[in-house]
């Protein structure tokens, strides 16, 4: 199993904010209100050769649907604690996973208004 925050791409037309919202919906099943931006991060796949952008968000969740199917690709939504997830730190899909709740827990949060449409 890999460990993930939602993520994807772009569909056409559609902002970051919109892009997290419905990611997070097909990968969970819940819906999510982006509340501020945790951090921006670029890593380099050095097996693929593949470079990856994140945009990291911070919200509040709800309105879980139970009869929803998540994508395809996605086996289960899973909600740990600090010291489960560094348990589980060699199934991470990337270390953007650990960079990301570590920026979170340290309190970085910036501001929506800095997207740009």
């Amino acid at each position: 199993m890999t460990i993930n925050q939602p993520a994807g791409h772009l569909e056409s037309g559609e902002s970051l904010i919109d892009a997290a919202i419905r990611e997070t919906r097909e990968e969970t099943a819940y819906g999510f209100k982006p509340e501020a931006i945790v951090g921006i991060y670029r890593w380099f796949h050095e097996k693929s050769g593949e470079t990856y952008m994140r945009f990291c968000f911070s919200g509040s969740v709800s309105d879980h649907d139970v009869n929803q199917k998540l994508d395809e690709d996605i086996h289960q939504a899973l909600w740990l604690d600090y010291n489960e997830l560094l348990s589980r730190k060699t199934e991470f899909r990337s270390p953007l996973v650990m960079d990301c709740f570590n920026d979170y827990r340290a309190g970085q949060r910036y501001p929506l208004t800095i997207l740009k449409n």
